[in-house]
């Protein structure tokens, strides 16, 4: 196995930059120049990132998003955790882990005339949402509560449609079909079920089903004015268009985010998806835990770091009898975790290999960092780093060093993008730029194809 370490720099001029020289393959290609939005093929609509057009350094965004990982990892681990205590005090079906809030929005639009708002994008749960009028309970949104009764194609949904069926909590009341629907944090969203015509560019889709939500609770979620699930399940936006495959792609976190005209990543869905051209693609097997419905799962099998196969039980990442364990990719979590004993044995090893002081300050919030060596005085510091290759199912991903290790002049650090969980593990999107991550839900596999997602 090729063990030749990467190559990292870092600019200390202009408070702090970051940049590498590597690339992910010399067969990245890029999407077609053109691509036409038709319903039968699919559509195309822009990503933007939770704290774009903020001003921050790309490893302040960073610890954002780390900080925001990190308690919806928490949360889902301890909803599953109150999962399994249900279901061994009870024969009663218990409701499935939502993950909830994330850390791309997407526009569209709502009803006729449309009306636009953003909504987060979480392939970590199914239900769409936004806030409706009359609202008991609403939270401060970018975007106005959607008003029903000025829409002529607003339409509420029976108690006995196979939508109210779909959902985890419903009762059939006055209008309807009432829902609640719950994540792991105790946010909440609670209203009634109806279906509406969705505009996605200039795509419309009539009768898509979603909460009316007029109770929603919690925090997390006043980047947008709602959430689309793009999960497995019944109630998602993938499985009511009844497109067999989507895709996103996320650009770097060290694309300049203080721009006015900063990047924007993108998702695609339906046969568009069909138009990516690559040479180099990886995919891997989808696999499911019955547990977790929504989630999408991944075989980890290995991980390399340089020339080195660590040690892991392959039970690290299995999926276990009760639905705890495996490893979730997900679009919403910053950085990957590991379960705890694979990310002791990958940290002990990055620190024998890297030739650099430990900075034991914690003050990054991140599990490992490194001291960055003195500057020479031309503005640049070159650090060398092991390379690290994940290994899946039919499926090995030699990552770009950008993807793992971040770097932050202007503190003289630079820190690995990974952490340690208990419970489940997470490919975060950190580990996912620059790359078109497209499922493919008729095979039931997941592909990585190598592409610059800020040309696209």
């Amino acid at each position: 196995m090729a063990s030749s370490p990467h190559t990292l720099l870092f600019i200390v001029v202009y408070m702090q930059l970051f940049c590498s020289p590597l690339t992910l393959s010399t067969s990245r290609r890029v999407l077609h120049d053109h691509f036409t939005n038709h319903p039968e093929n699919g559509f195309r609509i822009t990503l933007k990132h939770v704290d774009s057009n903020k001003n921050l350094t790309k490893f302040e965004r960073l610890q954002r998003g780390v900080m925001r990982g990190n308690l919806r990892l928490e949360r889902i681990i301890n909803n599953m955790m109150a999962t399994l205590s249900s279901v061994e005090s009870s024969t009663k079906v218990t409701t499935p882990v939502h993950a909830g809030n994330g850390e791309f929005l997407m526009n569209l639009a709502i009803g006729t005339p449309p009306e636009p708002y953003s909504a987060i994008m979480d392939t970590g749960s199914d239900l769409i949402w936004t806030q409706c009028k009359p609202c008991t309970k609403c939270f401060d949104a970018p975007t106005p509560v959607f008003d029903p009764t000025k829409s002529s194609t607003f339409s509420k949904v029976s108690c006995s449609s196979s939508l109210c069926k779909a959902l985890p909590t419903s009762d059939c009341g006055s209008d309807g079909c009432e829902y609640l629907y719950s994540y792991g944090d105790y946010s909440s969203t609670q209203g009634v079920l109806a279906t509406e015509t969705f505009t996605f560019d200039k795509v419309s889709v009539p009768k898509v089903g979603f909460g009316c939500g007029e109770d929603n609770e919690g925090s997390g979620f006043d980047q947008g004015g709602g959430l689309v699930g793009l999960g497995r399940g019944p109630l998602s936006l993938v499985s009511q268009l009844k497109q067999s495959k989507f895709s996103y792609c996320l650009t770097s976190i060290n694309d300049d985010t203080s721009s006015s005209e900063n990047p924007t990543s993108t998702l695609i869905m339906g046969s568009l998806v069909n138009e990516i051209s690559n040479d180099t693609t990886f995919t891997t097997p989808l696999i499911k835990n019955p547990s977790q419905p929504s989630f999408y799962y991944l075989s980890l099998t290995g991980i390399s770091v340089g020339n080195v196969d660590l040690p892991i039980k392959k039970s690290s990442f299995a999926i276990n009898d009760d639905g705890t364990g495996g490893m979730i990719i997900d679009s919403g979590t910053t950085i990957t975790y590991l379960e705890e004993s694979a990310f002791d044995m990958l940290k002990t090893e990055f620190i024998s290999q890297t030739k650099l002081n430990v900075d034991n300050s914690g003050a990054t919030g991140l599990d490992l960092c490194f001291e960055l060596p003195q500057d020479d005085g031309s503005g640049e510091t070159s650090i060398e780093i092991p390379k690290l290759v994940l290994h899946f199912d039919g499926a090995s991903l030699d990552l770009p060093g950008e993807n793992y290790m971040i770097g932050d002049a202007k503190n003289g650090v630079a820190c690995l993008a990974m952490g340690s969980s208990s419970g489940i593990s997470i490919f975060g999107n950190i580990q996912q730029q620059n790359m078109m991550v497209v499922h493919d839900l008729d095979k039931e596999t997941l592909s990585f194809v190598p592409t610059n997602c800020d040309k696209l």
